[in-house]
Protein backbone atom coordinates (compact mmCIF):
# COMPACT_ATOMS: atom_id res chain seq x y z
CA UNK A 1 0.00 0.00 0.00
CA UNK A 2 1.46 3.52 -0.56
CA UNK A 3 -0.04 6.43 0.87
CA UNK A 4 0.61 9.85 0.18
CA UNK A 5 0.39 12.32 3.30
CA UNK A 6 0.17 16.12 2.68
CA UNK A 7 0.89 19.31 5.17
CA UNK A 8 -0.58 22.29 3.91
CA UNK A 9 0.76 25.39 5.73
CA UNK A 10 -0.33 28.44 5.55
CA UNK A 11 1.97 29.41 2.97
CA UNK A 12 4.27 26.21 2.13
CA UNK A 13 3.12 21.94 1.21
CA UNK A 14 5.41 19.24 3.06
CA UNK A 15 4.55 15.82 1.46
CA UNK A 16 5.80 12.14 1.31
CA UNK A 17 5.23 8.84 -0.50
CA UNK A 18 5.29 6.17 1.45
CA UNK A 19 4.97 2.34 0.81
CA UNK A 20 3.77 1.00 3.43
CA UNK A 21 4.51 -2.35 2.83
CA UNK A 22 8.38 -2.06 3.46
CA UNK A 23 8.24 1.07 5.62
CA UNK A 24 10.43 3.48 3.39
CA UNK A 25 9.66 6.87 2.10
CA UNK A 26 9.59 7.08 -1.76
CA UNK A 27 9.22 10.72 -2.09
CA UNK A 28 9.52 13.95 -0.08
CA UNK A 29 9.08 17.32 -0.76
CA UNK A 30 8.55 20.81 0.38
CA UNK A 31 7.32 23.62 -1.52
CA UNK A 32 8.05 27.08 -0.22
CA UNK A 33 6.57 30.57 -0.59
CA UNK A 34 3.31 29.94 -2.36
CA UNK A 35 1.75 33.13 -3.22
CA UNK A 36 5.02 35.26 -3.49
CA UNK A 37 6.51 36.23 -6.61
CA UNK A 38 9.76 33.82 -5.98
CA UNK A 39 8.28 30.21 -4.96
CA UNK A 40 10.35 26.84 -4.55
CA UNK A 41 9.82 22.99 -4.80
CA UNK A 42 12.25 20.44 -3.59
CA UNK A 43 11.52 17.07 -4.30
CA UNK A 44 13.57 13.81 -3.44
CA UNK A 45 13.27 10.77 -4.82
CA UNK A 46 14.39 7.50 -2.63
CA UNK A 47 15.36 9.94 -0.20
CA UNK A 48 18.30 8.67 1.89
CA UNK A 49 19.66 6.12 -0.51
CA UNK A 50 22.17 5.74 -3.11
CA UNK A 51 19.24 6.30 -5.37
CA UNK A 52 18.42 10.19 -4.22
CA UNK A 53 17.23 12.36 -6.68
CA UNK A 54 16.87 15.75 -5.93
CA UNK A 55 14.55 18.15 -8.07
CA UNK A 56 14.37 22.01 -7.30
CA UNK A 57 11.71 24.00 -9.36
CA UNK A 58 11.77 27.72 -8.67
CA UNK A 59 9.15 29.61 -10.16
CA UNK A 60 5.93 31.70 -8.82
CA UNK A 61 3.51 29.31 -7.26
CA UNK A 62 -0.02 31.01 -7.20
CA UNK A 63 -1.33 28.89 -5.09
CA UNK A 64 -1.58 25.55 -3.17
CA UNK A 65 -3.54 23.96 -5.78
CA UNK A 66 -0.47 24.39 -8.24
CA UNK A 67 2.00 22.81 -5.49
CA UNK A 68 0.09 20.37 -4.87
CA UNK A 69 -0.09 19.32 -8.46
CA UNK A 70 3.44 19.82 -9.26
CA UNK A 71 4.46 17.55 -6.44
CA UNK A 72 2.15 14.63 -8.22
CA UNK A 73 2.95 15.40 -11.57
CA UNK A 74 6.69 14.98 -10.03
CA UNK A 75 5.73 11.82 -8.61
CA UNK A 76 4.55 10.24 -11.75
CA UNK A 77 6.59 11.78 -14.03
CA UNK A 78 8.61 9.35 -16.43
CA UNK A 79 12.17 10.37 -15.58
CA UNK A 80 12.11 11.48 -12.38
CA UNK A 81 9.23 10.18 -10.55
CA UNK A 82 9.02 6.86 -8.15
CA UNK A 83 5.53 5.42 -9.45
CA UNK A 84 4.00 5.54 -13.12
CA UNK A 85 0.75 6.60 -11.97
CA UNK A 86 -1.62 7.70 -9.80
CA UNK A 87 -3.86 4.27 -9.66
CA UNK A 88 -0.73 3.61 -7.40
CA UNK A 89 -1.65 5.43 -4.39
CA UNK A 90 -3.95 4.02 -2.57
CA UNK A 91 -4.64 6.25 0.25
CA UNK A 92 -3.93 10.42 1.37
CA UNK A 93 -3.57 11.87 4.22
CA UNK A 94 -3.86 15.13 5.35
CA UNK A 95 -2.89 17.08 8.30
CA UNK A 96 -5.47 19.70 10.20
CA UNK A 97 -4.25 21.57 13.03
CA UNK A 98 -7.63 22.45 14.53
CA UNK A 99 -10.31 20.02 14.44
CA UNK A 100 -12.70 21.55 17.33
CA UNK A 101 -14.28 19.71 19.81
CA UNK A 102 -16.19 17.81 16.74
CA UNK A 103 -13.10 15.94 15.39
CA UNK A 104 -11.20 13.98 18.17
CA UNK A 105 -10.39 11.38 15.26
CA UNK A 106 -9.03 10.91 12.23
CA UNK A 107 -12.34 11.25 9.76
CA UNK A 108 -12.73 10.50 6.03
CA UNK A 109 -13.02 13.09 3.71
CA UNK A 110 -15.98 13.98 2.39
CA UNK A 111 -17.67 17.52 1.36
CA UNK A 112 -19.96 17.21 4.27
CA UNK A 113 -16.82 17.03 6.17
CA UNK A 114 -15.01 19.77 4.49
CA UNK A 115 -18.29 22.28 5.23
CA UNK A 116 -18.71 21.20 9.22
CA UNK A 117 -14.69 22.30 9.20
CA UNK A 118 -15.37 25.45 8.19
CA UNK A 119 -16.47 26.28 11.09
CA UNK A 120 -12.87 25.67 13.11
CA UNK A 121 -11.16 28.35 10.61
CA UNK A 122 -11.61 30.63 13.44
CA UNK A 123 -9.50 28.23 15.55
CA UNK A 124 -6.56 28.00 13.69
CA UNK A 125 -6.86 31.01 11.14
CA UNK A 126 -3.33 30.59 9.37
CA UNK A 127 -3.57 26.73 8.89
CA UNK A 128 -6.98 25.48 8.47
CA UNK A 129 -7.84 27.16 5.22
CA UNK A 130 -4.64 25.79 3.74
CA UNK A 131 -4.97 21.67 4.97
CA UNK A 132 -8.38 21.60 4.19
CA UNK A 133 -7.89 23.36 0.48
CA UNK A 134 -5.14 20.74 0.08
CA UNK A 135 -7.85 18.05 1.33
CA UNK A 136 -10.21 19.19 -1.27
CA UNK A 137 -7.64 19.53 -4.13
CA UNK A 138 -6.71 16.12 -3.18
CA UNK A 139 -10.51 15.03 -3.43
CA UNK A 140 -9.76 16.70 -7.16
CA UNK A 141 -6.70 15.28 -7.75
CA UNK A 142 -6.94 11.81 -6.83
CA UNK A 143 -10.79 11.22 -6.80
CA UNK A 144 -11.59 7.73 -6.03
CA UNK A 145 -8.61 7.43 -3.70
CA UNK A 146 -9.77 7.22 0.47
CA UNK A 147 -8.39 10.39 1.93
CA UNK A 148 -7.98 10.88 5.40
CA UNK A 149 -7.97 14.24 7.87
CA UNK A 150 -5.76 13.42 11.35
CA UNK A 151 -6.20 16.44 13.49
CA UNK A 152 -2.81 17.92 15.66
CA UNK A 153 -6.12 18.71 18.51
CA UNK A 154 -7.30 15.50 18.58
CA UNK A 155 -4.03 15.00 21.38
CA UNK A 156 -5.86 17.37 23.72
CA UNK A 157 -8.94 15.87 23.49
CA UNK A 158 -7.70 12.82 25.22
CA UNK A 159 -6.54 15.46 28.32
CA UNK A 160 -9.29 14.95 31.23
CA UNK A 161 -11.03 18.51 31.05
CA UNK A 162 -9.37 20.25 34.10
CA UNK A 163 -5.61 19.77 32.57
CA UNK A 164 -6.80 21.27 28.61
CA UNK A 165 -9.02 24.14 30.15
CA UNK A 166 -6.71 25.14 33.24
CA UNK A 167 -4.47 27.39 31.62
CA UNK A 168 -7.97 29.67 29.77
CA UNK A 169 -9.86 31.56 31.15
CA UNK A 170 -13.48 30.05 30.96
CA UNK A 171 -14.91 32.17 28.55
CA UNK A 172 -12.02 31.36 26.06
CA UNK A 173 -13.13 27.81 25.70
CA UNK A 174 -17.11 28.72 25.52
CA UNK A 175 -16.30 31.36 22.46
Amino acid sequence: MKVFVINSGSSSIKYQLIDMETETVMVSGLIERIGEPRGELTNKSNPGTDREAVTRIEQPIADHNLGLKMAIDLIIDPEKGVISGLDQIDAVGHRVVAGGEKFAEPVVVSPEVLEDLQDTVRLAPLHNPANLGGAREGMTLLPGVPQVLVFDTAFHQTMPPHACMYALPYEYYEN
